[in-house]
């Protein structure tokens, strides 16, 4: 890894990339400490929460939503927008075809719409921040003109990032949305390596307790990582052969291949939008409701199963256990529906019989079909366990100081971005020292 990083340095064009890659992340670095006009920082400071919220969009924001900086919102609501299209292009023939027979231009087309419901998005996104804060006595003055220029930040500073990432995709290194994500998340490790010198050292004296539950922190954070980079390069290799068929006046071979499976085919969305469903109860309450944590009845018992996963503060164990169940149940539904949409094995069957293939001992068409969607089936269990497991694994860590830059959902990101920055930056290097078959 590192003799690749030092190759790409080498070559003028991957530099270039890389260079752009850092600078536009070190603008997004800088913006997250920018906070919005009208804010008083004194007061945001003094009256900063530890709820699910927070904590899930301060995650993915790097901090910017505790500053409540420009980019407090981050690219959620382009992460939404994203899911939006998704699921309305499963369901609206038009927007299927754009996205599989217009090639190119329906892509730039998805692109349009993506981005305009990104922007309504984020302007309900800013007016519930400004009126979640509004009683809070964080902006310095109240009115119409300050809600204005807070929502308009808000969203300017959530398209800017969109337009960010879109330049390091074209124009760096990566996939530029999953690059803010990981650089938000590392930038939180400082203060979680922090958090947990200070269990060693508290108030400058030695604790013998404290070192023994830094040491399985560790240990349990390495144990994740060998997990995560195990499930993310595992795969199932189905072995397709197709036999000689004759093309023109020539007589093709018979050639032998694979179809790779993966566990984790989904990645990390079926968490971001599990989340995002089980939280959403949360959000609204906070925004209707005033001083929840002293009211009673259905509203405080739907708003303490909604964060119940998430909060570090104190919540029973029988919410804490419901909303764990719900929210197992929810990613491993949301894995299967990700994965199916993006893997459709009635297509890949089709696709293999039209080019004169078959899976060895499976019959052409339907039966294929079945044996596909009975491997995808088994495999995508597997790997829906295990995120969830993730998930729900800062609940099972809580008040050990488990912090959230080494949760099993940051340590997914992290370690999914890296592998795909990795395999990039190692294809870039191919590519331009490939010297092709006519050169010596």
């Amino acid at each position: 890894m590192f003799k690749s990083i030092a190759n790409a340095f080498k070559t003028p064009a991957i530099r270039k990339k890389i260079l752009i890659t850092l600078l536009l992340i070190v603008i997004f670095r800088i913006g997250c400490y920018i906070s919005i006009p009208f804010v008083d920082i004194i007061n945001i400071q003094a009256s900063a929460t530890t709820t699910s919220v927070e904590d899930l969009i301060n995650i993915i924001s790097g901090g910017a939503f505790s500053r409540l900086s420009i980019f407090a919102m981050s690219i959620t609501p382009y992460i939404t927008s994203s899911i939006i299209v998704q699921l309305l292009a499963m369901i609206i023939p038009a927007l299927e075809k754009m996205t599989r027979d217009e090639g190119e231009r329906g892509r730039k087309k998805i692109d349009r719409i993506t981005k305009l419901i990104t922007v309504v998005l984020a302007s309900v996104e800013a007016l519930g921040i400004y009126f979640s804060y509004r009683n809070q006595s964080i902006f310095v003055q109240e009115g119409v003109l300050t809600a204005f220029v807070v929502v308009l930040s808000l969203v300017a500073g959530s398209m800017l990032l969109v337009w960010v990432g879109d330049k390091i995709s074209s124009k760096g290194i990566g996939n530029g949305i999953s690059l803010l994500i990981f650089s938000g998340i590392v930038s939180q490790l400082p203060a979680a390596i922090t958090t947990l010198y200070d269990r060693v050292m508290p108030e400058g004296v030695f604790s013998t307790s404290g070192l023994v539950t830094v040491i399985l922190i560790v240990l349990g954070v390495l144990l994740l990582i060998t997990g995560v980079v195990f499930v993310q390069l595992a795969e199932r290799r189905i072995p397709v052969q197709y036999s000689k068929k004759v093309v023109g006046r020539k007589m093709m071979g018979a050639q032998n291949t694979h179809i790779p499976i993966k566990p984790a085919m989904a990645n990390v969305m079926p968490i971001i939008f599990a989340s995002s469903f089980m939280t959403f109860p949360a959000m609204v309450i906070e925004l209707f409701v005033d001083d929840i944590a002293n009211k009673t009845g259905f509203l405080r018992g739907l708003y303490n199963l909604s964060i119940a996963t998430y909060s570090s503060t104190s919540v029973s164990w029988p919410f804490t256990i419901a909303n764990a169940i719900v929210y197992l149940l929810l990613i491993i539904g949301f894995t299967y529906f990700y994965t199916y949409a993006t893997f459709n094995p009635a297509e890949v069957s089709n696709t293999i019989k039209q080019n004169g293939g078959f899976i060895p001992g499976i019959r052409a068409g339907k039966p294929t079909t079945e044996y596909l969607s009975s491997v995808l089936s088994k495999i995508t269990l597997f790997g829906a366990v295990f995120l969830a497991l993730l998930a729900i694994l800062p609940m099972l860590a809580r008040g050990t100081g488990f912090n959230t830059a080494f949760s099993g959902t940051s340590l997914l990101i992290i370690v999914g971005v890296a592998i795909e920055l990795g395999d990039q930056l190692q294809s870039q290097l191919v590519m331009r020292h490939y010297k092709g078959f006519l050169r010596k």
